[in-house]
């Protein structure tokens, strides 16, 4: 048989080419001889061990090739044998394409790079779904400190590799690999300084860079945008419109999606904040959110109201959501309260342009308070409703949710009481939970809450958790590097397996299966019936 890569890829097809091409004479000794190559050796083990990326290709129902990058951690691919890969599916890809073709065709092409030493290996396999009770299998695929949740582990059964040549490989580095080379230059230039009596100083240059806002992540997994307008909405929302700095399509979105704004805050830090698209989902040239400036918040809208300005650059992430709209063509009853009708007036253009039938229902402090009303009331006339508070007007929550046609799916983004208004008079009227859809802006806190501890049960650490206190913020204030997202219950980002207590869960992204069979909580909203939890950190 000779050797395995080679007879997988090269078909007759191929060969005829290679022949067309005076090739063939340099590849025909491959098909010579014992097999060899689809066994891995210590080099390809360890090559593989340091590799933090790949690219992995699958095949859809279509005979499509789909291509994804998976990243992790170093070594996140595991070499079980000299014939196994096998690496954990961590939670945020939420497409599932690649998993969705497993399922149809379990033929995998994986390339691994390392650009540094422009060295490639190619390897052709077949994959293997680890079953969600294979505790052991998943155990050896779970990446120590790494706080990330395995959804499901992919065995990769080997049928060939190859090393493909260095030509047009273009070397790249990483920022751990540049600092590597750069620290023995800054510390003989600071000695040089030092010698010659100069002053210990950051350069303009740093400074700037310094106060640049970014979001760290890979380079094929980062967005950047400029700020091409600003508009004062009202005297406390703001609106940003964002661009491709090359003037480039977008990445398209759907009504609902939200856009993680890195901010650098008043006291040094930096943080991210979460902020709606607005925009009309049908346009690609622009995004644009709306920021309410919050004197009383954590500082990070103000911090977008006095630091963003015309032309500055934004690396981000791709557009998420986790606020998406319905398919079909059921009627749809939009409520916003405040600064919660950002992703609804992009849902209701949405829904408009699919001519499915739609109320707005908006409510603010003041006429003059609340962003895009003139424009909305423009567009949709009789299909909206304002309330004003300064006009003692309110919004008659039962009487909206009775009169809702009896298949209309019911949005609300607001304020946490608005949510938890339409949702209480939604159970007492015993409307179907699935058609009540919600996005929150904040954090439960209960003046009900109650403290409770919290047991890590692989990092042996034990929280105190306040009335005043998420477990997620608990988490992160004891220095314990887990994953998390929007912070409200939203996203699922933080989700961690409750292994005992019993959780109060609070989130608006968890399944009920999630919940009850497999455990999971938000720990970023959700707290503790019990005196404890232990949960798998």
């Amino acid at each position: 048989m000779g050797h395995k890569y080679a007879a997988i890829a090269f078909t007759d097809d191929v060969k005829k080419v290679q022949q067309e091409q005076s090739s063939r004479d340099a590849y025909s000794g491959m098909d010579q001889g014992e097999d060899f190559n689809y066994l891995l050796s210590q080099r390809e083990a360890d090559f593989i061990g340091a590799r933090d990326s790949f690219y992995m290709a699958s095949v859809s129902e279509t005979d499509w090739p789909y291509v994804q990058h998976r990243g992790g951690p170093v070594g996140f691919m595991c070499v079980l044998d000299e014939k196994t890969l096998g690496f954990a599916d961590f939670s945020g890809n939420r497409q599932y394409i690649s998993t969705g073709n497993f399922r149809n065709n379990d033929r995998v092409a994986i390339i691994f790079m390392d650009y540094p030493n422009r060295t490639r290996m190619k390897l052709l396999g077949r994959v293997s779904v680890v079953a969600e009770d294979d505790l052991e299998t998943i155990s050896r695929l779970e990446v120590n400190d790494y706080r990330a949740r395995v959804e499901r582990g992919f065995l990769i059964h080997i049928e060939a590799f190859d090393w493909n040549c260095p030509q047009h490989i273009t070397p790249r580095y990483s920022e751990e690999h540049i600092q590597k080379v750069i620290e023995p230059l800054e510390e003989e230039i600071r000695l040089l300084k030092q010698s010659n009596g100069e002053p210990q100083q950051t350069s303009a240059a740093e400074t700037k860079l310094s106060h640049l806002p970014q979001l760290e992540q890979s380079d094929d997994d980062s967005l950047e945008l400029v700020i091409s307008g600003i508009r004062q909405l009202t005297p406390r929302v703001r609106a940003f419109e964002l661009r491709h700095p090359a003037n480039e399509d977008l990445p398209e979105v759907n009504a609902g999606s939200h856009l993680q704004i890195p901010v650098q805050l008043e006291n040094g830090g930096s943080d991210i904040r979460h902020y709606s698209i607005c925009s009309n989902p049908a346009r690609r040239d622009i995004y644009e959110i709306a920021v309410l400036r919050e004197e009383a918040g954590k500082g990070g809208s103000k911090s977008i109201h006095q630091q963003f300005q015309l032309g500055m650059r934004l690396i981000c992430k791709p557009p998420e959501n986790h606020f998406e709209l319905h398919k079909n063509d059921s009627p749809a009853v939009l409520i916003a309260g405040g600064i919660g009708i950002t992703p609804i007036k992009a849902m209701a253009q949405a829904l408009k342009s699919r001519a499915v039938d739609l109320t707005i229902q908006y409510a603010g402090r003041d006429r003059k308070e609340m962003a895009f009303r003139d424009r909305l009331q423009r567009e949709f006339a009789e299909h909206i409703f304002i309330y004003s508070s300064s006009d003692n007007e309110r919004m008659d929550i039962p009487y909206i949710l009775s009169n809702a046609p009896a298949d209309s799916i019911i949005y609300i983004c607001g304020p946490n009481r608005l949510i938890d208004a339409v949702s209480e008079e939604a159970l007492r009227q015993n409307i179907h939970p699935d058609r009540i859809r919600f996005e929150r802006f904040a954090a439960t806190l209960s003046e009900a809450a109650k403290p409770f501890t919290v047991n890590l049960q692989r990092s042996n650490i034990k929280l105190e958790v306040s009335h005043e206190q998420t477990i997620l913020d608990a988490l992160l204030d004891a220095g314990v590097d887990t994953p998390y997202g929007c912070k409200v219950g939203n996203c699922k980002s933080c989700a961690v397996k409750v292994l005992d207590g019993e959780p109060e869960h609070h989130d608006s992204a968890l399944t009920n299966i999630e919940k009850t069979k497999y455990q999971l909580m938000c720990p970023c909203v959700s707290r503790a019936t019990s005196a404890h939890l232990t949960l798998d950190l």
